[in-house]
């Protein structure tokens, strides 16, 4: 009776050696990725190292790389350590650093989220693409690129293709961003201050935020873009919560396997803002987390990019791509005009 009881408890250590076995050999190839697009973006100045991982990960999924071995480990970089990446963003922000803003800036940021966010969804609708599309892009537009699409994936119906197509378009659009905005901010005559609002205000991945301040030069460009920036993702958990809600209403007969309103990673983020705001964290912890933050998103968007199949996306037709065109020239617009009369 003994030896039976204890055969459970024998058995699980196994399982979870048996996983993490699954796991390693995807992880192993990821993680390696993930170094070499830090290395070509060290390399390439404008180019951060998330859109070096996407554009890897991609060239790994359509040559055929990512074989069933190594499938388990891309998942889990994919799903599990995306999420895992937005949390730590939270230590990058403080209440205070919000306060800093001030209401006018506060209120272009919530001004320009808006607009992007339900404009390109009315805009894609009408384009004829489906609804769930439509959703993806303008949330990745509006708040922070593709972490905010896999934020918001749960809650749609999307296909593989559509997801993918978000993700790229954002990559795409705010790359470009990386050298369009600090040429444009000269040419209008922005001040630092100005300029690195536009540049929080408008571009969409943190990373490329970054990339694009550096273009633009100065220490008060670079802080404020990522103050401004990350302004905008703590918008993340509303929009998610909204759309959440907006779906249990429009589909009252489902009852089960509905998405909590807040997806526990979100929840995370915003609790990691608040340990940032206590001033408890040294600041070697905060700079350690963000370098953690970094490697971990870089090996998250290597799994994603893995997913992206060229002859898949082509089915889509150029519709998206007019889309993320007009999205891009909304957002800037419009957080522009806000900029400049405030």
């Amino acid at each position: 009776m003994f030896v039976q009881q204890d055969k459970p408890q024998a058995q699980q250590p196994k399982d979870e050696t048996a996983k993490l076995a699954e796991l390693a050999p995807g992880l192993v190839v990821v993680a390696a990725t993930a170094a070499v697009a830090t290395v070509i973006a060290s390399f390439v100045g404008p180019l951060s190292s998330l859109v070096a991982a996407v554009l890897l990960g991609a060239a790994l999924g359509n040559a055929g790389v990512v074989t069933p071995a190594l499938a388990p480990g891309f998942t889990f970089a994919t799903k599990q350590l995306l999420r895992f990446g937005v949390v730590l963003l939270g230590l990058r922000l403080s209440l205070g650093d919000l306060a800093a803003l001030g209401p006018a800036t506060l209120a272009v940021v919530g001004v320009t989220v808006g607009c992007t966010f339900f404009g390109t969804q009315w805009l894609g609708r009408r384009m004829g693409l489906s609804r769930d599309l439509s959703l993806l892009v303008a949330t990745g537009y509006s708040i922070c690129g593709a972490s905010a699409i896999v934020a918001v994936e749960g809650s749609t119906d999307a296909e593989e293709e559509e997801v993918l197509t978000a993700i790229g378009l954002v990559t795409l659009f705010g790359s470009l961003a990386v050298f369009a905005l600090p040429f444009l901010a000269g040419v209008f005559g922005l001040s630092e201050v100005q300029t690195g609002s536009w540049i929080g205000a408008s571009t969409h991945d943190v990373a490329q935020v970054v990339a694009a301040a550096s273009a633009a030069g100065g220490s008060a460009v670079m802080s404020t873009a990522i103050v401004v920036k990350l302004s905008r993702v703590v918008l993340l958990a509303p929009i998610v919560a909204g759309v959440n809600l907006h779906r249990a209403r429009a589909d009252r007969a489902a009852t089960t396997n509905r998405p909590p309103l807040i997806p526990v990673f979100v929840a995370g983020f915003l609790l990691a803002m608040l340990v940032r705001t206590t001033g408890l964290l040294p600041d070697v912890a905060i700079s350690s987390a963000k370098t953690i933050e970094g490697i971990v998103l870089s090996a998250a968007l290597v799994g994603l990019g893995s997913g992206v199949r060229f002859s898949r996306l082509r089915t889509l037709g150029p519709k998206p791509l007019i889309l993320g065109a007009v999205a891009w020239a909304v957002v800037a617009s419009v957080s522009l005009a806000g900029i400049a009369l405030i």
